[in-house]
C-alpha cells in the first residue's frame, strides 16, 4: 500500500518517526515535506498530499501539523477526501469501519509519539466494514462536495 505523508514544522519529527515505522512494516511511503524545521504553511504540504490520494496516486494519506486541526481542514477541502483528526485508537477503528476514511491527521503536539503509532497502525489495520447503512451516509455526506 501506498501512503502520502506530509507535515508542517510544528510535526517533522513525528512524520520522521511514522515513515521510518511506515517503511518497516512494508509499507510504500510518498512523502509530501516539510522535511525541515523553518516555519512553513502547512496547506503547502497537506494539499498535494490530499490530492495524491484524491487522484488515486496513494492509497491512503496522513497529515500532521502541530495539533492535527489545519493539515485536517485543509485535507478536507480535496474533492474526495474524507480526512479524520484522530487522538485515540477506538476513532481510529471506527473511522475506517463506519465512514471509510481515506485520510487521517494527528496533532503532534496533542498525541504522544507510542499513541500516535499506535493510531497508525489501528488505522491502517481496520477495514471498511461494507455495511450498507455506513455506505448510505458516506454517500449522503460525498454528495455535499456536488
Amino acid at each position: 500500500m501506498k501512503i502520502a505523508i506530509a507535515c508542517d514544522h510544528g510535526a517533522l519529527a513525528l512524520k520522521n518517526t511514522l515513515i521510518a515505522h511506515l517503511t518497516k512494516g512494508g509499507f510504500e511511503v510518498v512523502n509530501f515535506g516539510t522535511d525541515t524545521l523553518d516555519s512553513c504553511d502547512y496547506p503547502d504540504f497537506a494539499a498535494p498530499a490530499a490530492k495524491a490520494v484524491a487522484a488515486g496516486e496513494c492509497e491512503k494519506g496522513i497529515v500532521l501539523c502541530t495539533t492535527g486541526i489545519g493539515v485536517s481542514i485543509t485535507a478536507n477541502k480535496v474533492k474526495g477526501i474524507r480526512c479524520a483528526l484522530l487522538s485515540d485508537v477506538m476513532s481510529a477503528r471506527l473511522t475506517r469501519e463506519h465512514n471509510n476514511t481515506n485520510m487521517m491527521a494527528i496533532g503532534a503536539g496533542v498525541v504522544g509519539e507510542k499513541l500516535a503509532l499506535e493510531i497508525v497502525d489501528t488505522w491502517l489495520g481496520t477495514a471498511f466494514s461494507n455495511d450498507a447503512r455506513h455506505q448510505r451516509r458516506i454517500d449522503k455526506m460525498m454528495a455535499l462536495e456536488k
